[in-house]
């Protein structure tokens, strides 16, 4: 309610003063990139603060209106005529030059800031506006390929975000069947793992007694979830994700539960996108459940593998022999995965290949090529267990070939595993993932045809 109240007592100052800025200036405010250009110089050149959120709001409301192109041009004004002011900073630097002191310093770091980092502030102050700047960088990170230009403004725009949505503003709110219908349509929209077909499909991962949510929110954008995780409480290790989306499923009677399995986590914001807070909602989400369910013991996600086909079919440097490759060309048929036979003679082949992709293979900056991976691993998980046939969506047989993997954090290791990772690039995984990238599991494999 407070926040409500404020955010109503600003848009109506703001108004206000919009009102009076038009009345003042006896001129109509240009619709377009050059316009707007001159009305941010006119934002940083110092006016009240009623006259000034008013002013932010107007920018901002001409940004929604402009076309791609229009945008682009805002963009390269901003990188162009709002970089830091040369005259300050070159004083600043012969200052320094001639005699080094932490009060130099200081003020060489703040001549250096380019104006826009201060214009973007003041924008932030219009109501609404820090959804809209959120917005705004979805637009600007959707430009930026092929454009190297753009990216000292981006760097600005993250630099001032990921201190607006650091940790310490961030409030995790649970996401029940009682949550508001608007936030409750938003977790349809954006989920990004596992679809959500209906209303009722919603319903059955947020109502039963063996189910939980959990979104992180920001004061500035109170109906917006950031980030969210879905949590399916089981008894054991799930090696498969139909069964806990089965709309007979039986519930598991709480007193029973010992696992929390993670199974969907969804970024909501493009505009956020490099700005991470899923490693602290994980934490807290663990916190939370082991205050409630004192009882849970593992805590394990249920992940996708979703850029591992691409690899399969674009690396000429796979540990395939001739054998292997006319083995997967099966997976042209689109019902494989009802052939037993088939399945059998795939999973000799896919999964030695899966712990291959993430136990040896990456990109050519030395990277893990799978994005889920590098976010689980980074956190400090395990890479625990591969799943053969974990997930028989169209989406999961063709992005993974049905497979799923478990990463299991355990509290105790969650620091070590995370600077093994973070150091050395190192991949923490268990003895029975291991033993599919040496061919053990091929052997079991073949040892069961025989």
């Amino acid at each position: 309610m407070a926040n409500a109240f404020f955010s109503d007592l600003l848009a109506t100052i703001s108004e206000r003063g919009r009102t009076l800025l038009r009345r003042g200036d006896g001129a109509d405010i240009k619709q377009d990139a050059d316009g707007l250009i001159e009305l941010c110089g006119a934002l940083l050149s110092g006016r009240g603060e009623a006259s000034g959120t008013a002013l932010a709001r107007e920018v901002l409301d001409i940004y929604q209106e402009l076309d791609a192109a229009g945008r682009r041009a805002f963009f390269d004004g901003l990188v162009r005529d709002f970089g830091p002011d040369r005259e300050r900073l070159s004083k600043a630097i012969e200052k320094w030059r001639a005699k080094p002191s932490d009060e130099d310093a200081s003020a060489l770091h703040f001549a250096s800031e380019p104006r826009r980092q201060e214009l973007i502030r003041r924008l932030n102050r219009a109501p609404g506006g820090t959804g809209d700047l959120v917005n705004m960088r979805a637009d600007l990170l959707g430009m930026m390929k092929g454009h190297a230009d753009l990216a000292a403004l981006d760097r600005d725009v993250s630099h001032l975000l990921s201190s607006w949505f650091n940790r310490g503003f961030l409030v995790l709110r649970r996401i029940d069947w009682s949550t508001p219908a608007n936030i409750l349509e938003k977790i349809i929209r954006y989920e990004a793992v596992h679809e959500i077909s209906d209303w009722d499909d919603l319903r059955r991962r947020l109502d039963p007694v063996d189910r939980r949510c959990y979104a992180f929110f920001h004061p500035a954008m109170v109906d917006e979830p950031l980030i969210f995780v879905e949590v399916a409480l089981t008894e054991t290790i799930p090696g498969a994700i139909q069964p806990l989306l089965a709309v007979d499923r039986q519930h598991l009677p709480i007193a029973r539960a010992r696992t929390a399995v993670f199974y969907s986590i969804s970024n909501t914001q493009r505009g956020l996108g490099g700005i991470s807070f899923g490693s602290f909602l994980i934490k807290q989400v663990v916190e939370e459940l082991r205050r409630e369910l004192p009882k849970l013991d593992t805590f394990v996600t249920l992940s996708p593998v979703p850029g591992f086909m691409q690899w399969v079919k674009q690396d000429k440097d796979l540990p395939l022999t001739d054998e292997d490759r006319e083995v997967l060309k099966r997976l042209d048929d689109p019902k494989w995965f009802e052939n037993p036979e088939t399945t059998t003679l795939l999973r000799a082949v896919i999964e030695p290949l899966a712990a291959h992709y993430f136990l040896k293979a990456r990109t050519p900056k030395g990277r893990l090529i799978d994005s889920v991976a590098r976010f689980h691993l980074g956190n400090g998980a395990r890479l625990e267990r591969i799943n053969w046939l974990g997930d028989l969506s169209p989406k999961g047989l063709r992005e993974s070939a049905g497979v799923m993997v478990n990463y299991l954090y355990r509290l105790d290791d969650i620091e070590k595993n995370h600077e093994a990772y973070a150091n050395d690039g190192e991949v923490v995984a268990s003895s029975a993932v291991k033993k599919l990238l040496k061919g053990e599991g091929r052997r079991l494999l073949d040892m069961r045809l025989s």
